[in-house]
């Protein structure tokens, strides 16, 4: 079997990159994404045709059946109860993590209308964060298959220490991140 371009270009490339600008005396301490996770929030609708659809696209998207998530606790403002399903959430880790980041950097983010990068927002953990308006960017969804665009939110967890270790790592995987923000204020 064939190992993935990005788990080969990890190994090949950026652990040494890493170790050189980083000054790691062991190729071990070099971080690394341990995984990505993928949720679709469906919303509090009783209708099983929603879900069932958001499984399915869930599922062609990332490659694995998801699992669907239910609320933990009944919330009467938004009409939630507990137990009820409210989204469906996948996590990838190995081989179908390094396909799907491939597909998401080469593939769906290039294809966002007026696409200028990604924010520079980490957690303090190292994780980073892209919320998607519109799932049918993937090539797996068509127009005609869907009934309704909802949005999804993608967590890349690494691990590394620091955000700009994560920042690294990520660009040096090819993450397109927008230009950094101008210290002065533009006229």
């Amino acid at each position: 079997m064939v190992a993935p371009a990005l788990k080969e270009k990890y190994l090949s490339e950026i652990i040494p990159t890493m170790m050189e600008t980083h000054r790691y005396r062991n190729r071990h301490q070099v971080p690394m994404i341990e995984k990505i996770v993928l949720n679709f929030g469906v919303g509090t609708q009783n209708d099983k045709s929603v879900l069932e659809q958001a499984v399915k696209e869930m599922a062609l998207i990332a490659g694995q059946k998801p699992v669907v998530t239910k609320a933990r606790k009944s919330i009467s403002n938004f009409k939630v109860r507990k137990g009820m399903p409210i989204g469906v959430k996948v996590t990838l880790r190995n081989r179908q993590m390094y396909e799907f980041l491939y597909r998401l950097i080469a593939i769906a983010l290039p294809g966002i209308r007026d696409f200028r990068g990604t924010t520079h927002k980490f957690d303090n953990n190292g994780n980073y964060s892209i919320g998607i308006r519109d799932h049918t960017i993937f090539p797996e969804i068509t127009m005609d298959s869907t009934k309704r665009i909802t949005g999804m939110d993608i967590t890349i967890v690494t691990s590394a220490k620091t955000t700009n270790e994560a920042r690294d790592l990520l660009k040096s995987f090819g993450m397109p991140f927008r230009n950094a923000p101008s210290s002065r204020a533009e006229a």
